[in-house]
């Protein structure tokens, strides 16, 4: 095993310059005097008007020891002493200079009264928001850009990469769409029969389950279970391509981002939620007519019988209109948040975890003002 040389240097003074011949290991592998040569530096050199640290002794050097070696010539500058670098391989000055010294402040603390410091937040959180809003108009105006034109170039539609995202969110996120609403649309029929019987009305069950299901539940659950899986998946690749500069090599090219990337996404999540949508509301029927029979005694064929007099052709079509915009909603909150991550990994599980809340949040939100809505036109 190779013993590590520990860093040394020699001063040599002639008038009022100080020379330091630094020499031996300047890295992690001899850190135990790393830290005590690069303040040695300082003193051997503090009464000098200038001095030259002379780098072509130094034998190993890494980060570690570039930074200790250029903060010892910062401390010397502060001290009025002008320090300087000579004869550095060009490895070594590289490394100097991307590892330069500088000073970390710690952030400011706000003083003041409690209510001003949580009026501030909240109105730096309204103005985050409004940001937020801005920038989402403008990304829908170049996603809606970018889906005219290849409709108006039929040849440029990229239908090979809109068929793959179907593919990702449709056909593979069935099965799991499938067993939730199934469990659900259980649930709720239990709970409905338990209640209900109290008051010998356990046939109103079909009512129950019909209306909540095909109106609300339906897509409000698909729509979040998609925001969880696909919307966030959609963030991950596109911040990891954003990180990999892959994005950057697309607008090189000449593709644009927008066409190549983000109008499939978006496309096959608006057309994948109305089949996902009418999935989930079938999954959570069969769930409450099993329920029914086991709980209420109420046959298959009575509930498909009952079924369509609890309901009209409106209480399902409310569900499925909603669901293209749910979509769109999800769509374009992933693919901002990932056109959104910078170069690191902390960034990437920033922007999914903010893609997956903003996504949920909106798509809660988008439901109340279609529920206040269909109410207002009696639909």
């Amino acid at each position: 095993m190779e013993v590590a040389e520990g860093p040394t240097f020699a001063a040599e003074t002639e008038g009022g310059e100080t020379r330091l011949k630094l020499a031996g290991h300047w890295s992690l592998d001899a850190c135990a005097g790393v830290e005590e040569g690069s303040q040695a530096l300082v003193k051997a050199a503090a009464g000098a008007k200038t001095a030259v640290l002379d780098l072509s002794g130094v034998q190993r050097m890494d980060t570690a020891g570039a930074w200790l070696i250029d903060r010892a010539r910062s401390e010397l500058d502060e001290k009025g002493v002008k320090a300087s670098f000579a004869d550095a391989r060009p490895e070594v000055a590289l490394l100097l200079k991307e590892a330069h010294f500088r000073d970390f402040e710690e952030p400011k603390r706000r003083r003041g009264f409690f209510l001003t410091g949580l009026l501030a937040d909240v109105g730096e959180t309204v103005v985050g928001a409004g940001k937020d809003l801005r920038r989402g108009v403008e990304f829908l105006g170049e996603v809606t850009a970018s889906i005219g034109s290849s409709l108006a170039r039929p040849r440029d539609f990229r239908l090979t990469a809109l068929i793959a995202q179907m593919e990702k969110i449709a056909f593979r996120g069935a099965p799991i769409i499938i067993l939730i609403n199934f469990l659900v649309g259980a649930i709720v029929a239990q709970q409905g029969i338990f209640q209900l019987r109290r008051f010998g009305a356990t046939i109103l069950v079909v009512d129950l389950l019909g209306i909540l299901i095909l109106r609300e539940l339906g897509v409000l659950l698909t729509s979040i279970m998609i925001a969880g899986r696909s919307g966030s998946a959609i963030t991950a690749e596109l911040g990891s391509m954003k990180m990999r500069e892959e994005i950057d090599a697309l607008s090189v090219m000449g593709v644009r981002p927008v066409d190549a990337l983000i109008a499939p996404r978006i496309l096959a999540l608006i057309l994948a939620l109305p089949l996902l949508t009418f999935i989930a509301d079938m999954s959570a029927l069969a769930g409450g007519i099993l329920v029914a029979f086991l709980y209420g005694n109420i046959t298959p064929k009575s509930f498909i019988a009952l079924l369509p007099e609890a309901i009209a052709l409106r209480t399902f079509l409310a569900g499925i209109i909603k669901a293209p915009f749910m979509g769109l909603i999800i769509g374009l909150i992933a693919c901002m948040e990932g056109m959104a991550v910078a170069g690191s990994a902390e960034s990437l599980g920033r922007q999914v975890t903010a893609s997956v809340v903003k996504s949920i949040f909106m798509v809660i939100v988008v439901d109340g003002l279609f529920a206040v809505f269909f109410a207002a036109i009696r639909f």
